[in-house]
């Protein structure tokens, strides 16, 4: 199965300008936890999930409202492609542990995201199918990849 069968086509995303406040209001508007961040060509330029607002305030003893996205957003962009398998983004996902993915053209920009959730309820839609292209066992093994802990990043929080 392709990416482009399973992704989500409609993304809401952010720019790096915009204040954490409105990432926020834009995951809980949408139920995601996630926004991709794009420059003026919608190229993709970095990811924040709902877990970096968090740390972000935390961390820098502010409100999202004081905090722009640039400060807290992830700026390695993992993507994968409308025309790759889902098993490639599945491996993409359990690598760098991730579960989310931006789709991207050719030109980095976005088309759409593929999240380890579309995938398990594609495997689910199949379990009674003969002809399984998602299986539930590979979405165990995604989740369970993903939730390895990570090694520690050396920061100490605020006293």
């Amino acid at each position: 199965m392709l990416v482009s069968e399973l992704m989500q086509k409609r993304v809401m995303t952010c720019s790096r300008d915009h204040g954490l406040a409105l990432a926020a209001q834009i995951m809980w508007e949408n139920d995601c936890g996630c926004v991709p961040v794009v420059d003026e060509a919608n190229v993709v330029v970095g990811m924040v999930t709902d877990r970096d607002i968090c740390m972000a305030a935390y961390l820098n003893g502010r409100s999202p409202q004081e905090i722009e996205v640039r400060e807290a957003m992830s700026m390695q962009v993992l993507s994968c492609r409308p025309e790759d398998w889902i098993a490639d983004a599945e491996s993409i996902m359990r690598r760098e542990q991730v579960r989310r993915l931006p789709v991207t053209d050719g030109n980095s920009r976005l088309v759409g995201l593929l999240s380890l959730n579309d995938i398990a309820m594609e495997a689910e839609r199949e379990r009674e199918s003969r002809l399984k292209k998602v299986t539930l066992e590979e979405v165990g093994l995604t989740l369970s990849a993903v939730s390895h802990p990570r090694t520690t990043l050396g920061v100490s929080p605020p006293p």
